[in-house]
């Protein structure tokens, strides 16, 4: 009571207005939730193997308009794709073999790591120097590039981790270990030993060879 008593009024009305802001803060939170409809369900996935997206949408209750997005994304199918499947970017450039190019129908094959817009849908026709942008944008879930799991959503290429989260940045150890600290196998470099087993190499520009063993040797 004593600290009471001792207070100033210019303390108390600072504390006094320091709490009414914090409770419009927090009513402004709540209102702008509020102006959201709740999150509907999940799409089917845009496909059934090897890294799809789906989505789900939600609807502005404002008379206005609402902060934030009404649209939210998630991978899907995250299983590897039989080998008979063939490649996503080359089924969608295959799927014009039968329209009319200029009056021709040619064979279109895909052209990959477009570094300039990796998630349009670029194809060239084969046997000729021929490259067309057939689509704006690819199908949902086709990867950026050959050599990553980024993939490509609503015509972006999305960010996606080892561990199949879009914005991961978790990445595989050289021991092919979702986030793991290269300790499941061991680094061979510049030779090779036929009673090893080496699942993983790289092949460096002056012709070394790393490989890695599984498991490490003590």
């Amino acid at each position: 009571m004593e600290c009471c008593r001792r207070a100033t009024p210019g303390i108390l009305l600072l504390f006094l207005a320091f709490l009414l802001l914090s409770s419009r803060t927090a009513r402004s939170e709540e209102d702008r939730d509020g102006l959201w409809d709740a999150w509907g369900p999940w799409s089917e996935c845009s496909r059934t193997c090897g890294g799809g997206a789906s989505y789900s949408l939600r609807r502005c209750l404002s008379s206005k308009s609402c902060e934030g997005r009404n649209i939210r994304y998630r991978t899907c199918s995250n299983v590897d794709c039989p080998p008979e499947a063939g490649d996503f970017r080359a089924q969608q450039c295959s799927a014009h073999n039968d329209v009319k190019h200029h009056g021709q129908f040619y064979e279109w094959l895909p052209v990959s790591n477009d570094p300039d817009n990796p998630c349009s849908l670029k194809c060239q026709a084969k046997g000729t120097a021929l490259v067309v942008e057939l689509a704006p944008k690819v199908l949902d879930g086709t990867r950026c590039y050959t050599e990553s799991l980024d993939m490509c959503i609503s015509g972006l290429c999305q960010i996606v981790g080892c561990d199949h989260q879009l914005g991961s940045t978790v990445k595989e150890d050289n021991c092919g270990v979702c986030n793991g600290d290269g300790s499941t196998c061991r680094l061979v470099r510049g030779q090779y030993k036929s009673q090893l087993s080496a699942t993983k190499c790289k092949t460096h520009r002056d012709g070394t060879l790393d490989l890695f063993i599984y498991p490490p040797l003590a």
